[in-house]
């Protein structure tokens, strides 16, 4: 357990933007992170917990304490018969994709919708992470974390983390307060493969897959698709999606449909969600690049919901990219975006 000073976190960060941390450690188990919250350096500073780096976008140098989880860790604790149904834990400082391949090795069912989702499971709950029609919380059963001003552990069942969209009390009321140590979910043993999104179903067939899928199939389905449309952070500096999916009203949906005819939407509860990329598309930014010569930072030519880094891009610079976008958005459509990327 070592504590170093001011600590280069550009390997740290999918951006791959060179700020520095103040103070950097890393801890592979509760007990190792109970012992650095002791020393005087930590409990004096800011506290960031750091998983893959991959929903973060660094303005500045981070001035306080970095901790970056590394607890391992995959294992089946208990089966259930009747519900044909197993617990799976995962330490939060495993990857969340290798949870995926893990379970799907176990012949485990439940969120093979999330593959290659980037980022740690201890990051998943505290945003609810969510693609292709599934979300964490549907397969979530509950998760451990470390409680940071006494070190005391506690266990959060799904009823008490608030998951919303893209949202948990861990982003909110709890926010800063709990490192999550473990996440636990309960998975299916019989694949109930979820393919009411349009693209998986359309990929399976130009996969050639054909009949029932299996839970590997829908797996296979989203990683093809994920590796078409976003860039792969080891090249191009990029966090995935930066915005939400916004929900807005039925009635505002169908002004805007009236307007704009390929407009997609999906029914949730109280209104429509509709593509965060496709009205940044329509508003002219897809494939746009800012800086000097052939551009420092842009948005990019495959998918307008990912802001990237092409090489030498400041975190401030990324971020009044997004605050344009947004105002964009809001000028042509009377629709808010609002960021999905935590910004520091």
């Amino acid at each position: 357990m070592v504590l170093e000073e001011n600590v280069s976190l550009r390997p740290y960060n999918t951006f791959g933007l060179d700020v520095q941390a103040r103070y950097f450690a890393r801890f592979a188990s509760a007990d190792a992170l109970r012992e650095l919250l002791k020393l005087p350096q930590v409990q004096a500073a800011d506290k960031l917990i750091l998983g893959g780096g991959s929903n973060l976008l660094f303005t500045q140098n981070f001035g306080g304490v970095v901790l970056k989880n590394e607890i391992c860790g995959l294992e089946i604790l208990s089966e259930d018969g009747d519900t044909n149904t197993a617990l799976v834990r995962a330490g939060a400082g495993e990857s969340w994709h290798g949870m995926v391949e893990y379970a799907l090795d176990q012949d485990l069912s439940g969120i093979e919708n999330l593959s290659l989702i980037p980022g740690t499971v201890g990051a998943a709950p505290l945003q609810n992470i969510g693609a292709y029609g599934a979300e964490l919380r549907d397969t979530f059963d509950h998760l451990e974390a470390i409680e940071i001003s006494t070190g005391a552990l506690r266990v959060f069942a799904a009823d008490a983390c608030g998951f919303g969209y893209r949202e948990s009390v861990f982003k909110n009321a709890l926010k800063n307060q709990f490192v999550v140590t473990a996440v636990v979910l309960r998975l299916h043993r019989q694949a109930r493969p979820n393919v009411r999104y349009g693209a998986i179903t359309d990929t399976l067939a130009e996969l050639g897959i054909m009949g029932e899928p299996t839970a590997q199939d829908v797996s296979r389905a989203v990683v093809h698709i994920r590796r078409s449309k976003l860039p792969d952070p080891a090249q191009i500096g990029n966090a995935g999606s930066f915005f939400k999916n916004p929900e807005i009203s039925q009635a505002r949906f169908d002004h805007l449909k009236s307007q704009y005819p390929d407009l997609p939407g999906y029914p949730v509860p109280g209104g429509v969600k509709v593509p965060a990329g496709w009205l940044i598309e329509q508003a002219g930014w897809k494939g746009l690049r800012r800086g000097p010569g052939a551009g420092t930072h842009g948005v990019h030519d495959r998918q307008a919901l990912v802001l990237v880094n092409h090489g030498g891009a400041t975190g401030s610079e990324l971020r009044a990219l997004a605050e344009e976008i947004i105002a964009a958005v809001r000028q042509q459509f009377a629709v808010e975006l609002h960021p999905e990327v935590n910004i520091l």
